[in-house]
This record gives C-alpha cells, structure tokens and sequence, in this order.
C-alpha cells in the first residue's frame, strides 16, 4: 500500500508567527537502496549485511517491482545463533540456504516521494516497522528510516 496525500504549510500563531517548512521525504530520503531478490539466499543477504552500515534490503521480484524487506532484524531471527561461534554445526550453516522470501516482510506499507515527513513518521511510529519504502509510479526511488526521520526532526 503506498500512502500518497498532499499537505500544505501551516503557520502557527502565539504572540509572534512561526512559520513550519514543508520538509517531504524527497528532501531527506536515501536514493542509493540496496535490492536482493526473493529468491536468493540467506548467505547473500549475510555478506551484504556483514558489509554495510544499513539494516534493511528491498527485496523485488523478477520484474524489479518492491515485495518485501528484509530487516537486519528479521534476518537475524531467522539464522541459528551458534554460527560463527565454536559450537556451529552443520545445521546450522544450513540456515543461510533459506530463500529470502521465507524470511522478509510481505506487501510492506510504502510511501510517496511528495508526502510531508510528518506523516511518515506517524507511519512509522504507528506500525512499529524501522523504514518506509519510497515509490513513485510503482518503482522504487528510494527508503527513509527512523533515523533518517530524527535526524531532519533534530536538524530542522
């Protein structure tokens, strides 16, 4: 579901005028948004995460349209906590050879490019998830986070 409305500036009033700019998720969204396919394994998403500093990959299908993410959250959740460590076995390395779509968030809630911050916030906020897709005529132009959120709260 992609939440597209139109917001407008608004001017608060006291004993002086304080105008609040317009700050849409354009301005401050991430446009260089790592993909993984639905299909591919855990081991991939292992590697990309082991070499990042992000925690969530949009995950397409063959025809590069968004159906799900994989959180760094998510993917953790889904491998055996003794790999890497003296105790892993073999079964539990199997569990990089789950396909991606077994472990990522289907049909995730998205966002417009145009859309007020404010409101991507309270999406956030309100459905406990760490990021918003963002797509313009169905592709996908970029991904805003939380952080990201806070950061232009915190700058503005």
């Amino acid at each position: 579901m992609t939440i597209s409305t139109e917001t407008t500036d608004q001017t608060t009033s006291d004993t002086t005028a304080v105008s609040h700019r317009h700050i849409s998720v354009a301005d401050i969204m991430i446009t260089r948004v790592v993909t993984i396919e639905m299909d591919d394994r855990l081991s991939l998403a292992k590697e990309i995460f082991d070499n990042v500093s992000f925690h969530h990959l949009l995950v397409i299908d063959e025809d590069s349209h968004l159906t799900g993410i994989l959180s760094h959250r998510d993917f953790l959740s889904a491998l055996s906590p003794n790999i890497g460590t003296a105790a892993e076995l073999i079964r539990d390395t199997e569990t990089l050879q789950k396909r991606v779509h077994q472990v990522m968030s289907h049909n995730p809630l998205t966002i417009a490019p145009h859309c007020d911050i404010n409101l991507a916030t309270q999406l956030i906020l309100d459905n406990n998830i760490g990021c918003l897709p963002v797509l313009e005529n169905n592709n996908i132009v970029g991904i805003i986070t939380w952080k990201d959120l806070l950061k232009a709260y915190y700058n503005a």
